[in-house]
């Protein structure tokens, strides 16, 4: 391991003589290029970045000509020389460093500024393997890491949104101060981190490896949130570079900032709805802190708007709202009755955009499709000292082997309902009981400890659901249920019956199946088990 050497102290200014630039993002390059060559900075460059700047009308050499050698193997090799790696890596004040540039004729490069190939985009666009591995960038993150390793000396860019703070500190200070040099050089190695895990992960999915040996998340700053979950907690939200439809790639219309709950509440919205195609019947989605609390499809969004509501109209009151089509002013205006935090949907027409308006701090999102519920993925979680992570639940109900084991089999519409439920059943939190009846929840349990509890909630909360309503019968009565794991004993399954279910679907695979489908047959009840369990933590 190497050890450290007793070097001079580097200067807090350090003059930016040289720059080397080589990005593929050109946003804004022209102008920086030009403001470097005002302050008398000589610009080095390759490729298509040499062409830019010279078709900027700006003085530029080509690193071959620093080199000595030219860019070879498609523009594989232009960068991994020594004239540039001694010029980034060099310690200006050591003697035996100076020695040995003025020996090798190597100049010092007081600033790199690199953007990496666009390996995220390329994977985000569905390329092929080929062209993903063509999209891995070698000499740019070999060149950041020395940059950044040398930061006492040489500034590092690798993001065009501080090109303004560099430009700054040349014109005030002659220079690049140490304080910015060491937060440019943090950044730089938290892009090539984020830029490998995007490239292991992706590889490692290539290749069907599920478990391997090192796991990184990477990502890029989205935003940064007021808080955390409560105000005593830091937060902010980062985005991946997945292709997928929801909260992080939505464009927000309106409303105030998202929060950290409105942030993880309104995925969870947009995962569930994204379960129900709009082909067949528009639907919606209402959540509270992460669970469902109304979820129905309908005639009209804004018939479904109105049955999960229903569901229990007290929970939703300053809810998160999805819709799994284009919202319309009519929707618009019954969302808009109640106080609600955020409604995402992949589009909002000219009414809804309107209508919702004139609410100012309702955040509207739209997202241009829904998220594919089949599709793969990983989820982790932090744990101490370390991460948990598995494949995305993207089990669904119509590719299950569904076996109907009571001596009664569901009718049609208690079969689509068992559907509906099971699919509801998938994002709410463990242990999770959902009664459903005619497209619609009716009472949903969440998160207890003891599956019967479950039970008990929601028909409660149906119970008081049709009292609000004026109801005299809860409308759990002629419903059907859904369970996310098995029932391990009877009595989950027969607090669903005193509350008027009448058919059940369940993953099974209990070591009691048999007395719970004795105790179903005893109660007229059809059930169907799934085989697959969806707990939700």
């Amino acid at each position: 391991m190497p050890t450290a050497k007793a070097h001079p102290q580097a200067a807090d200014i350090q003059r930016v003589r040289r720059a080397l630039l080589s990005v593929s993002d050109k946003t804004g390059l022209a102008e920086f290029a030009r403001a470097l060559h005002e302050a008398g900075v000589e610009l080095i460059s390759t490729g298509g970045t040499a062409k830019a700047i010279k078709d900027a009308a700006l003085p530029v050499k080509d690193v071959s000509d620093l080199t000595g050698f030219p860019e070879m193997m498609d523009g594989r090799v232009k960068t991994l020389h020594p004239k540039v790696h001694g010029g980034l890596l060099a310690i200006r004040d050591d003697a035996a460093h100076a020695a040995a540039m003025k020996e090798h004729g190597i100049g010092g490069i007081d600033l790199l500024v690199v953007n990496l190939y666009p390996f995220e985009e390329t994977v985000a666009k569905g390329g092929t393997y080929d062209d993903c591995i063509e999209n891995i960038d070698i000499g740019g993150p070999a060149m950041i890491r020395a940059a950044a390793k040398n930061h006492a000396y040489v500034a590092v860019v690798v993001d065009a949104a501080d090109y303004d703070a560099v430009l700054s500190e040349i014109r005030g200070k002659s220079g690049t101060s140490l304080a910015l040099r060491t937060r440019l050089a943090q950044k730089a190695y938290a892009r090539t981190a984020a830029y490998d895990a995007a490239i292991s992960n992706w590889m490692a999915d290539a290749i069907g490896e599920t478990a391997p040996t090192y796991r990184a998340f990477g990502g890029t700053l989205k935003q940064t949130l007021r808080y955390g979950e409560n105000p005593h907690q830091i937060a902010s939200f980062y985005v991946s570079g997945e292709n997928r439809p929801g909260v992080a790639n939505a464009v927000q219309l309106q409303g105030k900032e998202l929060s950290y709950n409105n942030i993880n509440d309104t995925d969870a919205a947009f995962e569930l709805v994204g379960e129900f195609d709009p082909k067949i019947a528009p639907a919606i989605a209402i959540i509270k802190h992460a669970n469902p609390c109304g979820v129905a499809t309908g005639a009209t969004l804004a018939d479904a708007y109105r049955k999960a509501l229903a569901c229990d109209p007290v929970s939703a009151f300053g809810g998160i709202i999805a819709a799994n089509m284009t919202l319309d002013g009519e929707t618009a205006e019954e969302i808009a009755r109640i106080f609600t935090e955020v409604i995402i949907a992949p589009d909002a027409d000219e009414d809804a955009r309107r209508i919702i308006g004139a609410k100012k701090n309702l955040r509207l999102l739209v997202t241009g499709g829904l998220p594919d519920a089949g599709a793969p993925g990983l989820n982790f979680k932090a744990v101490a000292g370390g991460m948990l992570v598995q494949s995305r639940d993207n089990g669904r109900i119509d590719d299950l082997d569904l076996k109907v084991v009571t001596k009664r089999a569901p009718t049609a519409q208690e079969m689509a309902d068992l559907k509906f439920a099971f699919r509801v059943c998938k994002h709410v939190k463990s242990n999770a009981i959902i009664y459903v009846k005619n497209g619609a929840t009716v009472g949903i349990g969440a998160g207890q400890m003891s599956r019967v509890d479950s039970a008990r909630i929601a028909a409660r909360k149906a119970e008081d659901a049709a009292q609000a309503a004026g109801e005299r019968t809860p409308a759990t009565v002629g419903s059907v249920v859904a369970s996310d794991a098995f029932f391990p004993f009877a009595d989950g399954l027969l607090s669903a019956a005193e509350a008027g279910a009448t058919a059940v679907i369940q993953p099974g695979g209990s070591v009691r199946d048999d007395e719970v489908i004795a105790a179903a047959d005893e109660k007229g009840l059809a059930m169907v088990m799934t085989g697959m369990r969806h707990f939700r933590h």
